[in-house]
């Protein structure tokens, strides 16, 4: 189904999502870290129904949504091969009744696990990029052959991520406000920049908490231009970038976006033994350290309602052999470097 969605009601926006997703207490979580009892919730965007969830169903369903209203045939997108977005570009093509091209990083390994495994699944072709060409350039040539085959492709952004997108995260803020009208910090994992810029957009950057998890060289820099854009769409006035007073946290990438820190395994570990919520490594693994240090180092304190914004990647836990194997590896008697 499609809607028109836009404040202005011009834009098209696909129906892909269950919503509103919740906001739920943590309360044992929230004294583990030395909050009160009742300062920290869980937006739980894990839980948005399509292709076992996540953030990326808010992006989709405005590119999506134009797409369709431009005549598209098959969807195109970009990724590491266990990307959240391509999994859920994957599932999104699926249910619209269009093919799906993903174009990922690297080449083929030995496992299928994890996104991999449902993003053939979901019945999405893959073309692997190879360490040559760039992603882009890449997906360029996948969109001029599909064109010379007479198909329509729309090329939808690395990570969903373009102002366009990012108008899924106006969408969540407002409905956060709805929730929790008191929230002081909305924590989130950075990754390739419109779930932050969505939520500044209409939070403002002081409310907002990002953790960049390596997925772009100039993390403040793609927030920046993505909210100044959005806002441009939105109202003509953009924000100029120092405006924003961006709230970064630049200190848990560790050896790089794939890499599984101390941090990130003992805060993934708390998450789950606290309050039975479970983490992925790359993106909500080091959002939840990230918040672990705020509260250490006083940025977040105690009195005022935090909340977590849990954007999904459960299957991608499963394509991560070193996390999985630490995990399992608690059941033998290791603590799993839960830290606490």
């Amino acid at each position: 189904m499609i809607t028109t969605g836009s404040d202005d009601g011009t834009l098209p926006r696909a129906l892909l999502g269950s919503w509103p997703t919740p906001l739920e207490p943590a309360p044992r979580l929230a004294r583990a870290l030395g909050l009160g009892a009742d300062d920290l919730w869980v937006k739980r965007d894990d839980l948005t129904g399509l292709g076992g969830g996540g953030n990326k169903i808010r992006k989709l369903e405005w590119t999506c949504g134009a797409a369709l209203a431009e005549g598209a045939t098959t969807l195109v997108t970009t990724g590491a091969p266990q990307s959240n977005h391509a999994r859920l570009t994957a599932a999104a093509g699926a249910r619209l009744g269009l093919r799906v091209v993903l174009v990922l990083a690297g080449a083929p390994g030995a496992s299928a696990s994890g996104n991999l495994a449902l993003d053939g699944l979901f019945g999405a072709t893959v073309v692997w990029a190879g360490d040559g060409e760039g992603l882009e350039s890449r997906a360029q040539r996948v969109v001029e052959e599909l064109r010379g085959r007479g198909e329509v492709p729309a090329l939808i952004p690395f990570g969903g991520s373009s102002a366009l997108g990012a108008r899924g995260y106006v969408e969540c803020a407002r409905e956060l406000l709805d929730q929790a009208p008191d929230v002081a910090t909305v924590v989130v994992a950075l990754g390739s920049g419109g779930t932050m810029a969505g939520l500044v957009a209409e939070l403002g950057g002081a409310r907002v908490l990002g953790v960049h998890c390596g997925a772009v060289a100039d993390p403040a820099k793609t927030v920046s231009d993505l909210t100044s854009e959005l806002t441009s769409d939105r109202s003509g006035a953009p924000y100029a970038p120092h405006e924003l007073r961006l709230r970064l946290r630049l200190d848990q990438v560790g050896d790089g976006y794939s890499t599984l820190t101390e941090p990130v395994m003992s805060a993934l570990t708390l998450a789950a033994r606290t309050e039975g919520i479970v983490l992925d490594p790359i993106y909500t693994g080091r959002a939840m350290a990230g918040l672990v240090a705020a509260v250490e180092d006083g940025d977040i304190t105690p009195g005022q309602r935090t909340v977590f914004l849990h954007t999904g990647g459960l299957p991608g836990l499963f394509g991560h052999p070193t996390t999985l194997a630490r995990a399992e590896a608690a059941l033998y008697g290791d603590s799993g470097g839960s830290g606490k």
